[in-house]
């Protein structure tokens, strides 16, 4: 399991396994491609889900959560979902984002009750989709639910929200690429960071920024990135964006590794819910760096290094990052959807949780 990134590092997107490779030179994108390979095989071929069913909780996800809801989609039309439960190495809890904290409860107390597999480990073999993540309740099922089921949520997550080593984010839904990827550069990039900026987060570095002429820093505008946006993305060598600014932020984050421009992501804590974190050796793609030190983070990076973490992060966006609106088949089918699926499947052999452990919650 991938362990957290610091606060005090720069973070750039990785590579995929089979994809246009990186040059012999630049390092795997993957934290264990050996593993990998031999795990995704195996996942395809026997990796099987059982979907719960309940008046309360068959909602489809809306269009303001399009990724949850593609994720959604995906999974109920794959080949990983069968009709018979002892079968199944994960069982997968439907319901509605908009279900309250007493409505959820009722469902987990309706399965426990109808089906013996939740109580067989408290709900560790569970999966559920919840776009913004649920928070710790009172009530015991939705405790359990928290505690032990592995939760899938949007990245970023809010702080509180997300149990590293259990719990898995979802990339953003972008468009698809509609010009050819960009080759590499023949004159060195003339911006140090170009940072689209949603006015909340940062106020002081970024202020300090705009008055630098190494940075190039403009409003992140919600109808998404155009063509110019992305004509910057390309000129610059460190694509900016704060930590916690939302999926309309990290989506941008995406395309401008797509465009060849290496992403740097300002936090304040150390992160530990970046998508794929499980798989991708995001040390090798992106930066991550504390807000009073961008400057300096960026202007150390050499010119090799820059060149493997763009050359990585192209290849990693065009392959595991990208969202189909039917999900790809066979050995090859490695974009968002199946990734996630791997990073379940690596997830498959649960903690047994003690019964005593939540006995004091009754």
């Amino acid at each position: 399991m991938a362990a957290a990134i610091s606060s005090v590092v720069v973070v750039v997107l990785v590579v995929v396994l089979v994809l246009p490779a990186p040059s012999a030179a630049s390092p795997s994108p993957y934290l264990s491609p050996a593993t990998l390979v031999r795990n995704y095989q195996n996942m395809l071929s026997n990796f099987k889900i059982f979907v719960y069913t309940h008046p309360s909780n068959s909602k489809p996800f809306d269009s303001r959560f399009p990724a949850a809801s593609l994720f959604y989609k995906s999974l109920l039309r794959s080949r990983f979902v069968t009709p018979d439960p002892a079968q199944a190495h994960l069982f997968f809890v439907p319901f509605s984002p908009h279900t309250s904290a007493r409505s959820l409860g009722r469902i987990i107390r309706d399965l426990r009750s109808a089906y013996p597999y939740w109580n067989r480990t408290l709900g560790a073999d569970h999966f559920f989709l919840s776009p913004v993540g649920i928070d710790f309740s009172s009530d015991r099922n939705v405790l359990e639910l928290k505690k032990n089921s592995i939760q899938i949520s949007l990245f970023p997550v809010v702080s509180g929200l997300f149990i590293p080593h259990k719990d898995i984010t979802l990339p953003p839904l972008i468009p698809p690429r509609r010009t050819p990827p960009p080759e590499n550069p023949t004159a060195p990039p003339s911006i140090l960071g170009y940072l689209r900026w949603d006015g909340t987060r940062g106020v002081n570095f970024v202020s300090q920024m705009k008055g630098d002429p190494d940075f190039l820093v403009e409003e992140l505008k919600s109808e998404g990135a155009g063509q110019e946006v992305l004509r910057r993305s390309r000129s610059s060598r460190f694509c900016l964006f704060v930590y916690g600014g939302g999926e309309a932020a990290w989506a941008w984050a995406v395309e401008a590794m797509r465009e060849g421009c290496v992403p740097a992501v300002i936090v304040e804590r150390p992160i530990q819910d970046l998508p794929l974190m499980d798989v991708l050796r995001w040390c090798d793609m992106a930066v991550v760096v504390e807000g009073g030190r961008v400057k300096e983070v960026l202007s150390g990076v050499s010119e090799e290094k820059w060149a493997e973490m763009r050359e990585v992060g192209m290849a990693v966006a065009a392959k595991h990052l990208v969202w189909n609106a039917v999900a790809e088949e066979g050995a090859a089918a490695m974009d968002v959807f199946h990734m996630v699926m791997y990073q379940l499947w690596q997830r498959r052999h649960v903690v047994r949780y003690a019964r005593r452990e939540l006995s004091m919650l009754d």
